[in-house]
């Protein structure tokens, strides 16, 4: 789950992080008043959505306008922003053509920059650890320093059994070049980064640009944060910053269902238990010729009414023009899919092509149960024929 940057900074700042003060603001008249709170001289109006790039996004009704970030020395300059940024739609490079709808802002007060580095915090999946990313090339993309400058880029594995220790932090704000009384400043920020990120069950914390003040500070000037879903059930206060309108509505459907769902740019919606084999899936339905339209994993437990929801996601994509389900049934059974999938078809009248590979757990049962719900279901012997079969039925369609 990630939340505004607003919202990072906020529970980081309870961490000990140093931010700048800020206020966020829903309407023009709230960032008039966030802005006399402040104080000034100078305010930073930002846009509040879930997609980096922002201060170099475009609205999409001014694309020659300014951008998503904008600095102004003035409460007017801050009013007239607002009603510029408020209820447009920003488009970046991450949003895609279609952009996102700006409904919140955040009036920060302005920073006086002297450096501009770059600190990331994520679980590395080749160690199984937490990986620490540091560079003296903040403000840049991430990706765009490890593929030009690698050498750029400070890494430090972090034992779980010993957590991060001092020397630790001094590594890297060594390596960050930091001098005097910035060192000390650095290592409080890191070593409070760290508690953050263990505490709340973090995937990932991206400060992007970590600044050094003109006074000698070491603050978080962006904060980007995210959170292990399978572990908001220990974090409820975390859990309602979540911001349901800026999630895609069918992956905060399957969320509600436990499903995992990841919504692709293909044409055969797929339904799997187990991700594994959702990926030999997806792979196969390349390798026959066409794109898979998502990636969803009923997982190993699932009942009719969640292979019911299933379905019914799948089907909200109107990309989709055929449905592969592929079930292996060890501790889903086969008959369970079945009946799912045959009250799924009924409910939305299905009309597009529908293959299905049955293996397990009372495979017959489930056949049996296809073959008797009197709708056009396409049965396949093994992957590579419900692959087959799919793609030919919709290409032929």
């Amino acid at each position: 789950m990630n939340i505004h940057e607003y919202q990072g900074k906020q529970v980081l700042a309870k961490y000990g992080v140093a931010v700048p003060r800020g206020h966020v603001a829903f309407t023009v008249d709230e960032a008039v008043k966030a802005a006399e709170d402040l104080g000034g001289p100078v305010f930073v109006v930002k846009s509040q959505i879930h997609a980096g790039g922002r201060g170099a996004g475009r609205f999409k009704d001014n694309p020659d306008g300014k951008g998503g970030v904008r600095v102004v020395k003035s409460v007017d300059e801050v009013r007239e922003s607002a009603s510029e940024m408020l209820n447009h739609t920003l488009v970046t490079k991450q949003t895609g053509p279609d952009g996102k709808e700006v409904k919140r802002l955040y009036i920060e007060e302005g920073c006086d920059i002297a450096r501009e580095l770059y600190m990331g915090m994520l679980l590395d999946r080749e160690s199984s650890r937490l990986i620490i990313m540091a560079s003296t090339e903040g403000g840049m993309e991430i990706e765009e320093v490890a593929e030009k400058t690698p050498e750029k880029i400070l890494k430090i594995t972090v034992d779980p059994a010993t957590g991060i220790q001092a020397f630790h932090a001094h590594q890297l704000a060594f390596g960050l070049g930091l001098e005097g009384a910035q060192v000390k400043s650095g290592v409080k920020l890191i070593m409070s980064l760290f508690g953050a990120f263990k505490d709340l069950d973090c995937s990932m914390v991206e400060i992007n640009p970590l600044v050094v003040t003109g006074a000698g500070d070491v603050m978080a000037l962006d904060a980007k944060v995210g959170f292990d879903d399978n572990a908001l059930f220990r974090h409820k206060d975390v859990e309602e910053m979540r911001d349901e309108e800026e999630e895609e509505a069918a992956e905060l459907e399957a969320s509600k269902w436990e499903l995992n769902y990841v919504k692709l740019d293909g044409e055969i919606g797929c339904m799997v238990n187990g991700a594994g084999l959702a990926m030999a899936t997806m792979d196969i339905i390349k390798l026959e010729g066409s794109e898979p339209a998502n990636f969803l994993d009923v997982g190993g437990g699932a009942t009719a009414e969640r292979v019911t929801a299933a379905f019914k996601i799948i089907l909200s994509d109107p990309n989709v023009k055929g449905i592969l389900v592929n079930i292996f049934g060890g501790i889903m059974r086969c008959d369970v899919i079945a009946e799912g999938v045959v009250a799924a078809a009924k409910e939305v009248s299905l009309n597009v092509p529908l293959v299905v590979r049955l293996e397990g757990t009372n495979v017959e049962k489930g056949k049996q149960i296809m073959a008797g719900s009197g709708l056009p279901i396409t049965s396949a012997d093994d992957l590579g024929d419900a692959a087959r079969k799919v793609v030919a039925a919709v290409k032929g369609a």
